[in-house]
């Protein structure tokens, strides 16, 4: 795990941070592995020429200093402009901008749909102050208040009038669940002010199983909360409007690409979105508890009688803890402020502590009032009415204050599922950083939000919702599970954290998480028991498979990890002029142990159909018909100086052409470092650097690739790409595939020639 440390109010704890970098794409190099660098730069030392002569003897200018105008290069393929632009020392910029055609056509639709792309500097405007944090971020549990009180006492009501009478009691129990789970998550975030969700906590505390069970947990449960509120949301619809309850899933899946694409524009933008349905809600479940409590100190606070009930069975042990598991679902969300810390404004953990205060008091202030009004009331569920309904029709009977009711009940239910869209890509991000998860979930998308964490989730809730139609009922049994065990482990490596810190007030901290930890497991071994025939048996099931694929993964990364690690003599020393080693011995006589040195799979010949063209490169000819007619310059893209990255180099350099190699940024502190990693090895060859503040890769590349050519038309540019080839189709998705992506994009273009230094894992 990658720790952060971070000063907390009473001097708390080292954390693991939680914030995302566009950087972290590019891993560094440790200090071992920056020792053998030099120690391999020095088996360059006799490549003829220094890196000034040899940067001299390019046949280009790769600081791009005659770069056509924008106007002159045509189209970008992929709905996007790339305008490069020198900042001197070899850096240039790739920023994005309109194109022609249907290109441009796309390009205005995304943006009409997601918004322009945001530069990685403006990561931090992209967060919330806490007026809308806490809306966004507590829209999952202040929500719950719409179901969780009707879950208690659809459970309760199969005991009759008997079974009713411990409605009270149950939801005193669950509101004082709640206060301790809340405080317990104050000390949480004391301790771990760069974000502390149960996934970072477990792993610091508990070990890296653990961690993957919390997350396992916590992910089940996100793709629960958007089912489940979306199908509550839909109920609140078709209670009002019972002519739309044949069309729950198509409205349920629409409300989910609405979410999908919200969530696509940004963490600010979504949070402007969805702040005000949670706003409204919360006026609107105070003015039906203040009315239904005026009515009833009407009648001297006497409840009203319910309507004749039929029993089923009778008061039980097992009755009343499925009822306290059912209702404890009104808790789901209380941890997505604690995983959500990076969000804020500064200072985060503090503006995170002081809304979560303000979540919990509500969530408990709520959830309260509204089972109190419920129970001197007498109303109990109804399969054809949800009790919220039952409540604004005694309260406001059928005028506008019952329509703004269901109104505001249906939106933030619908819209609850945004708590999930926050934190869900943030877990995925950090498994994805520890190596449990595909690369591609470090990526920040266009507007610097986790593009392919939120396509995964809504792909997953879909899914999800359509295979149990919507029914709100069969989905609950699912739901607690995961989140109380995610609690639980939260909670116990928030006690070991205490206990082996020992700081200031570090009992009473204990305590707090203590009964956090014993509380949250007595639910999750109640849901878990109660619920299991129900359905909880598919969330323990979906735990372990998680736990199993992100460990399979995890396997396949550290292999990878440790075969591409730098060590002497791995790589062999380029060929002089003359045509032999530099260290004079003759081609072949390795000494031993040193592998053959691996060439290039074929790529792409550059060929085009008509006249060749792209981009305005039409003059190039290629009618070369002898080996002396082809000047050639060998490009190389390289993101890390792993061993993968030194034998491209190495290969490109055998070729005896003159070599530069390209290195993408997305940013100048991750250029710097990697100009550092350049220092140590050596500058053997001539390197130039883009800093793509977009985080766009294949685009930049082109473009640059197409600058160059339009400098020098005769010129045969060989893009000599490092990759990772696995001997299994299934880890494919775990590598990036740019070799392919830059092939169908350079096709178009004559004299470009695209080939692969295949690295076998």
């Amino acid at each position: 795990m990658k720790d952060a440390q971070g000063e907390t109010g009473d001097g708390g704890g080292a954390a693991g941070s939680g914030v995302p970098s566009p950087s972290e794409m590019l891993p560094g190099l440790d200090e071992d592995q920056l020792r053998v660098l030099g120690e391999v730069g020095r088996a360059w030392e006799r490549m003829p020429g220094s890196p000034a002569e040899q940067r001299r003897a390019l046949p280009v200018d790769p600081d791009l200093g005659r770069f056509p105008p924008k106007e002159e290069i045509g189209p970008d393929r992929f709905g996007r402009m790339v305008r490069l632009a020198s900042l001197g020392s070899g850096t240039a910029t790739a920023d994005a901008s309109p194109s022609e055609g249907t290109g441009r056509f796309a390009l205005r639709l995304r943006h009409a749909l997601i918004g322009a792309p945001l530069k990685s500097t403006a990561v931090t405007r992209e967060r919330m102050r806490k007026l809308v944090a806490l809306p966004v971020l507590s829209a999952d549990a202040l929500s719950s208040v719409a179901y969780g009180p009707e879950a208690l006492l659809a459970v309760l009501v199969l005991a009759g009038t008997a079974g009713l009478s411990y409605t009270a009691p149950i939801a005193g129990a669950i509101a004082f669940l709640m206060l301790a789970v809340g405080l317990s998550y104050r000390q949480t975030i004391r301790a771990y002010p760069h974000g502390g969700g149960s996934y970072i906590v477990a792993s610091d505390n508990l070990g890296r199983v653990p961690g993957l069970v919390a997350a396992a947990g916590l992910m089940t449960d996100y793709i629960l909360t958007v089912a489940v509120s979306i199908a509550s949301g839909v109920d609140a619809i078709t209670s009002a409007l019972p002519s739309l309850s044949g069309y729950t899933v198509p409205i349920g899946a629409g409300v989910i690409a609405l979410l999908l694409v919200g969530n696509l524009r940004g963490l600010r933008q979504a949070g402007a979105l969805f702040a005000a349905p949670t706003y409204a809600f919360i006026v609107a479940i105070f003015a039906l508890v203040a009315v239904g409590l005026y009515d009833a100190a009407g009648r001297d606070f006497h409840a009203t009688a319910t309507p004749h009930l039929n029993v089923t069975e009778g008061v039980s042990v097992l009755l009343v803890m499925r009822a306290f598991a059912s209702g404890a679902t009104a808790m789901t969300g209380i941890e997505a402020i604690s995983n959500a810390v990076p969000a804020f404004r500064p200072t985060e953990w503090r503006n995170a502590r002081v809304t979560l205060t303000w979540m919990v008091g509500l969530l408990i202030t709520l959830f309260g009032g509204t089972t109190a009004v419920i129970i001197l009331d007498g109303v109990v569920p109804n399969s054809g009415e949800t009790v919220l309904s039952q409540l604004a029709h005694r309260g406001f009977g059928s005028g506008v204050m019952y329509v703004y009711v269901q109104a505001a009940t249906a939106a933030v239910l619908l819209l609850a599922a945004n708590t999930a869209y926050n934190d869900f890509p943030r877990v995925l991000f950090l498994l994805a950083r520890d190596g449990h998860a595909p690369r591609l979930f470090l990526r920040l998308g266009d507007r610097l939000a986790f593009s392919n964490g939120i396509a995964l989730l809504s792909g997953a809730a879909v899914i999800v919702f359509v295979a149990f139609s919507g029914d709100t009922s069969a989905l609950i049994p699912l739901y607690a599970v995961g989140v109380f065990l995610a609690f639980t482990l939260s909670q116990a490596g928030m006690v070991r954290h205490w206990w082996r810190l020992r700081n200031r007030h570090w009992r009473k901290s204990m305590f707090f998480n203590g009964v956090g930890c014993l509380l949250s497991a007595v639910v999750f071994i109640i849901a878990g028991i109660t619920k299991f025939t129900e359905g909880a048996w598919v969330a323990i099931l979906a735990v372990g498979l998680f736990l199993l694929v992100t460990t399979r993964i995890h396997h396949h990364y550290e292999t990878v990890r440790a075969a591409l690690r730098l060590h002497p003599r791995a790589i062999e020393v380029p060929m002089s002029q003359e045509g032999t080693p530099e260290d004079g011995r003759a081609h072949g006589d390795r000494p031993p142990g040193q592998e053959q040195p691996l060439t290039g799979s074929a790529g792409s010949d550059g060929s085009a159909g008509g006249d060749g063209s792209a981009g305005g490169t039409g003059s190039a000819r290629e009618d070369e018909e002898s080996p002396e007619e082809i000047r050639n310059l060998s490009i190389v893209p390289i993101a890390t100086l792993d061993l993968a990255g030194m034998r491209a180099l190495a290969y490109a350099a055998s070729l005896q052409q003159p070599v530069l190699a390209l290195h993408l940024s997305p940013s100048e502190a991750e250029a710097e470092h990697f100009r550092s990693y350049w220092n140590v090895w050596g500058d053997h060859l001539p390197l130039e650097v883009l800093v793509t503040p977009y985080r766009a890769t294949v685009a930049p590349l082109v473009h640059y690739i197409e600058a160059l050519h339009e400098q020098q038309p005769m010129l045969t540019l060989t893009i000599i790409v490092p990759e990772i080839v696995t001997r299994y189709r299934r880890h494919r998705v775990l590598h990036s595939r740019t070799a392919n992506r830059l092939q169908r994009a350079l096709r178009p273009l004559p004299k470009i020639v695209v080939t692969t230094v295949a690295y076998h894992v």
